[in-house]
This record gives structure tokens, C-alpha cells and sequence, in this order.
């Protein structure tokens, strides 16, 4: 009997121990990280609601609630033409660059795909989302781009998740 349970031992060892080695072809195991979200996900829902949101602030020529997405932090960052740092900063960026309801026009997000990283005890705290932006407008002022691609990298605080990176071109 202690035979035939070692035996079965060494067996599930040997199965768990091959079925755990990557065979040549599957990809390291640390881009697994990287796998689209599925669309029922709650931390999902709840970046593509605020994107909404955004954009929905932004169509009404509301900057400030357009920015609250924004980590309040010295440390937010906008990568554009140049680097801006600091919640502060990228407002007052947005408001010189978009001074009318005109200038701002209506926006809208296509392509957004969801990456949630999962931290060492499997939940999310930090997610990468990616995308297309256009603004259907007439009128420019100091921004004159209107297509261009994003990528957000947000964080997920104790007041939900923030930006803390967004680097659109």
C-alpha cells in the first residue's frame, strides 16, 4: 500500500513538474500580465465607465471634471510634444490649449483595449489601456491634432483608479 501511494506521489510530481515547464514555443510566463481583460471584469467596467465619463465632461467643455480621472499628484505625468508633471500642470495645459467649447469639440475613444497587471497577490492594482482618440471639430487653437493614439497607465487607490500616466500623440 505505501508502495502504491508513493509510486502515485512521484507520478503527480512528475505530471505537475512537466505540465509546469513552458513548452518551447508558448511565450514567457511574465507576459501573461499582458492579456486583454475580459469585458465582464469589474476593474474593466469601471476604467472603461470613467473613460466615458471623460469624454462625456470633455463634450460639455468641462476641463476640471474632464480631469479628475487625474491623480491629484505632484508626480502625474503628459507626454505629448513635451513632458508636463504634476496634476496642476496638465490642467492648466488643457484649459490654455482648449480655451473654447469650439476648440475642444466632441471626443471620442475607439480601439480601447484593457490590460490589467495583476500584483503578487493577484489583484489589480495597476492597469495599462490603450486606444485610438479623435475630436470632431472645427476650430483650433493652441492644439491643432485631432486623431492620435493613447496609452493610460492607471492606479488603483483608495479613491478608485487614477491616471498616473498618459502619453497620447
Amino acid at each position: 500500500m505505501k508502495r502504491a501511494c508513493l509510486a502515485l506521489l512521484l507520478l503527480l510530481l512528475l505530471t505537475s513538474a512537466l505540465h509546469a515547464q513552458p513548452a518551447k514555443s508558448a511565450q514567457p510566463t511574465h507576459q501573461a500580465a499582458f492579456i486583454l481583460t475580459p469585458a465582464s471584469d469589474p476593474d474593466r467596467v469601471a476604467i472603461e465607465g470613467l473613460m466615458t465619463a471623460q469624454a462625456d465632461a470633455w463634450n460639455r467643455a468641462d476641463i476640471p471634471t474632464f480631469m479628475q480621472v487625474y491623480e491629484n499628484s505632484t508626480e502625474t505625468t503628459f507626454i505629448g510634444l513635451t513632458m508636463r508633471k504634476g496634476y496642476q500642470t496638465i490642467l492648466e495645459r488643457y484649459t490654455k490649449a482648449y480655451s473654447t467649447a469650439e476648440q475642444m469639440g466632441k471626443l471620442t475613444y475607439s480601439d480601447v483595449e484593457v490590460r490589467l497587471l495583476p500584483s503578487s497577490c493577484g489583484h489589480a492594482e495597476y492597469a495599462v489601456v490603450t486606444g485610438k482618440f479623435h475630436l470632431a471639430r472645427t476650430t483650433h487653437g493652441e492644439a491643432a491634432k485631432d486623431d492620435g493614439v493613447y496609452s493610460l497607465l492607471w492606479h488603483k487607490g483608495s479613491s478608485g483608479w487614477k491616471i498616473l500616466l498618459d502619453h497620447t500623440s
